[in-house]
């Protein structure tokens, strides 16, 4: 499963939810410098759907604030509900 997210670095805090432009949005500590935010980005979103990290990789926009990351399908069964969820959850 591909999902579209916008990375926000350099957040007071590490959280994943709410929507931008129809991408989910995912807010991170770590600043924009050596993929560290990417890094960041995809740890949050592996403990935000409960999956391993290795279950979730970066498929385009490693340079970028939107960015693809595919999901294995096969690390949650509930997966398309969970995602709605966070998108759903702008707190």
């Amino acid at each position: 499963m591909n999902i579209e997210i916008r990375v926000r670095p350099g957040a007071s805090r590490t959280r994943v939810g709410g929507e931008h432009a129809g991408r989910l949005v995912v807010a991170v500590q770590p600043r924009a410098v050596d993929g560290a935010a990417t890094e960041g980005a995809l740890r949050a979103l592996a403990d935000a759907l409960g999956v391993r990290r290795r279950h979730v990789n970066l498929v385009r926009g490693a340079t970028s604030r939107d960015k693809v990351v595919a999901v294995d399908d096969d690390a949650a069964a509930d997966l398309v509900a969970r995602v709605a969820a966070l998108r759903a959850d702008a707190g």
